[in-house]
C-alpha cells in the first residue's frame, strides 16, 4: 500500500514553494523606507508638476503691486495667498508649483543627454580597449579639468540665459560621471562566460552590446541617472541665483531664491520656501535613485 507525503505528515509541494520574483521583488521594494520616502515625495512632486495648470489658484505672471510681500497664511497672511506674494505680487505657491515644472524638466532632459554621450563613450571604451579607451580616457581628463560651474557661466554669459541653453549646457557638461562608470561596468561583464559564448556562436558585436552588456549594467547606470539629475537641478538653480540660468519671468526655484535674497532678514519665507522645495526635490531623488540599486541589486535576484 503506498503512502502518500501528506499521510506521512510532510508539507505538500505548494507549501514548499517559495515566494516569486514578483512577490520578493514587491516586499524588497516595500520593505525599503527610503525608497517608500523618497518615491512619495518624488510623486508629489510630479503631480504638482503636472497638476499645474489645473490646480495652481493663480496665473504665475500675475502682477499685483497693491499686494505685494503678502506673507504666509501661517505668518498673518490669508487663504488667498497660502504661502504670500513675492515683490510684484505674484503668487508665491502657484510660482512654486509651475518652478517644480522648470526643476524636473531640466534634470531629465540634461540627465538623458549626458546619459546618452557618457554611456555610448564609456561601453565603448571598456569594451574595445585599446586606442579606443585611450581616446575615451583622454575626453574624460580634460572634461574633468574643466569645472563645470565656471564653464556654464562663460557659455551662458556669451550665448544668453534660457532654457534650452541651460539643458543643452548641462547636458554637455555632467556626461564625465556615466563614462567612468560605465568603463568600469563593462570591462568587469565583457570577462564574463555569457559573453564569450555569445561571440562564439557568433552574435555582432551591436547584439552583444544590446543583449549581454547594456542590460547588466543597468543597475550601475540608474545610479548614475539620479545623481546627475539631481546635480542638474542644482546647477541650474545656482545659474538662474546668479542671473545666468533661466531668465525671469519664468518661475525657476533658484531665481525665486535671488529674488529674494534682498528680504533675507525681512521676510526669510521668500528664501527658506524654495529653499526647503529644492532640498526636498533633491533628496528624494537621490532615495529614489538609491532605492531602486537596492532592490534590483544582482545579489536579491533569483
Amino acid at each position: 500500500m503506498t503512502t502518500t507525503i501528506a499521510n506521512r505528515g510532510l508539507p505538500a509541494a505548494e507549501d514548499i514553494v517559495g515566494p516569486t520574483p514578483g512577490q520578493q521583488m514587491r516586499r524588497r521594494i516595500f520593505g525599503h523606507f527610503g525608497l517608500l520616502f523618497g518615491g512619495t515625495i518624488l510623486g508629489i512632486m510630479f503631480l504638482m508638476a503636472i497638476l499645474a495648470p489645473l490646480i495652481a489658484p493663480h496665473d504665475p505672471y500675475l502682477q499685483e503691486l497693491l499686494g505685494r510681500m503678502q506673507q504666509p497664511v501661517w505668518m498673518s497672511g490669508n487663504w488667498d495667498h497660502i504661502l504670500g506674494t513675492d515683490h510684484l505680487g505674484r503668487d508665491f505657491l502657484t510660482r512654486l508649483m509651475y518652478g517644480a515644472q522648470i526643476s524636473l524638466l531640466i534634470g531629465f532632459a540634461a540627465a538623458l543627454i549626458s546619459g546618452v554621450i557618457g554611456t555610448a563613450l564609456g561601453v565603448a571604451a571598456g569594451y574595445f580597449g585599446g586606442r579606443v579607451d585611450m581616446v575615451v580616457t583622454f575626453l574624460i581628463t580634460v572634461r574633468l579639468s574643466m569645472p563645470v560651474v565656471l564653464v556654464a557661466l562663460a557659455v551662458v554669459a556669451l550665448i544668453g540665459g534660457s532654457l534650452t541653453v541651460v539643458i543643452s549646457v548641462l547636458g554637455l557638461l555632467l556626461w564625465d560621471r556615466f563614462a567612468v562608470v560605465m568603463r568600469s561596468a563593462t570591462m568587469q561583464i565583457r570577462q564574463m562566460d555569457y559573453v564569450a559564448a555569445a561571440k562564439a556562436v557568433g552574435c555582432s558585436t551591436p547584439r552583444i552590446l544590446l543583449t549581454e552588456i547594456l542590460p547588466n549594467i543597468v543597475n550601475s547606470l540608474i545610479v548614475v541617472v539620479t545623481l546627475e539629475m539631481a546635480h542638474a537641478i542644482l546647477l541650474e538653480a545656482a545659474l538662474s541665483f546668479l542671473g545666468m540660468g533661466v531668465q525671469p519671468p519664468m518661475p525657476s526655484w533658484g531665481l525665486m531664491v535671488s529674488e529674494g535674497k534682498e528680504q533675507i532678514y525681512f521676510e526669510a519665507w521668500m528664501i527658506t520656501i524654495p529653499g526647503i522645495a529644492l532640498f526636498l526635490l533633491v533628496l528624494a531623488i537621490n532615495l529614489v535613485g538609491d532605492g531602486i540599486r537596492d532592490v534590483t541589486a544582482p545579489e536579491h535576484r533569483n
